[in-house]
C-alpha cells in the first residue's frame, strides 16, 4: 500500500533526524562524556573550528591553483599534489594549539581543538547536503554513510591534534620517537588521499569505503596514543 503524504513526510523527517544524530551526535557525546565539559572548553573548540575554516579556504585556493579538473580517473600525480596540500592542516592545527589560550591542560586542549576541527568539517561538508538531501521522499543510504565518515573524521581530527601538539610541547620527548612523530603527522595529513586512492583502485563499495575510513582513522589514533603516552612518560 502507498503511504499518505503526511506519513511519507514523517518518515523522511525521522530519517533526516537519525542521519543528523549519527553525523553530529558523537561529537556531543565526546564533549559531555570527557572532562572537556567539566572545564567548559567549548570556546576552545569554537576557535579550533575557525582555524579549520581558514585551512579549508587555504586548501581551496591551493586546489584551484595546482590541481587540474580535466583529468579522468585516477591520476597519481594529482593525488600526490592533493596529499601535499594536506600539509595545510598541519599548519592550521599547529597555530590553533599555539595561539589559542585556554586554562586547561594540554591533554584537554588538543582534544578541544580537534573536536572543533571535526565539528567544522561536518558543518561545511555534511550539514547542508544532509538538510537538503535526507528530507527527500526517496530513502538513501548515502546520508548514513556520510554519518560514518563524520565519525571517522572525529577520530582522525582528535588524533591529528594530539600528534601535532607534540611538535611544540614535550620538549623532552625521547629522541627515538621523533622520526615516528613526523611519520605519524605525515600519515594523518595524507589519510584522506589514501582512502580516495584505494577506493578508486579497488572500486570499493561505498560501505567498504566507510569501513576503510573508520579502520584507518582508528589505526592512526592508536599510533597517536602510543606516541603521546611515550612523550608523556617521565624520563629517568
Amino acid at each position: 500500500c502507498r503511504l499518505s503524504h503526511s506519513q511519507s513526510g514523517k518518515m523522511t523527517f525521522f530519517h533526516m533526524v537519525n542521519c543528523g544524530a549519527l553525523t553530529f551526535g558523537p561529537h556531543a557525546i565526546y564533549y559531555y562524556a570527557t572532562p572537556l565539559s567539566d572545564y567548559d572548553t567549548w570556546s576552545t573548540s569554537l576557535k579550533g573550528g575557525f582555524f579549520y575554516v581558514g585551512a579549508f579556504f587555504a586548501k581551496l585556493v591551493c586546489l584551484a591553483a595546482f590541481v587540474s579538473t580535466e583529468t579522468a580517473g585516477l591520476d597519481l600525480t594529482q593525488e600526490l599534489i592533493q596529499a601535499c596540500i594536506g600539509a595545510v592542516d598541519v599548519v592550521a592545527l599547529y597555530f590553533a594549539l599555539t595561539r589559542i589560550t585556554a586554562r586547561v591542560s594540554l591533554d584537554q586542549k588538543f582534544q578541544a581543538v580537534g573536536l572543533g576541527y571535526a565539528i567544522a568539517d561536518s558543518i561545511i561538508y555534511r550539514a547542508g547536503p544532509l538538510w537538503l538531501g535526507a528530507r527527500k521522499s526517496e530513502f538513501s543510504w548515502k546520508w548514513l554513510q556520510n554519518g560514518g565518515h563524520a565519525n571517522a573524521n572525529l577520530i582522525w581530527s582528535i588524533s591529528f591534534a594530539s600528534v601535532v601538539s607534540l611538535l611544540w610541547n614535550r620538549k623532552s620527548k625521547p629522541d627515538h620517537i621523533v622520526p615516528l612523530l613526523y611519520a605519524s603527522i605525515a600519515l594523518h595529513a595524507v589519510l584522506p588521499n589514501v582512502v580516495s586512492i584505494v577506493r578508486q583502485l579497488l572500486n570499493l563499495d561505498l560501505w567498504l569505503v566507510v569501513a576503510l575510513d573508520v579502520a584507518l582513522s582508528v589505526l592512526c589514533a592508536l599510533a597517536s596514543y602510543s606516541l603521546y603516552s611515550a612523550a608523556s612518560r617521565p624520563r629517568p
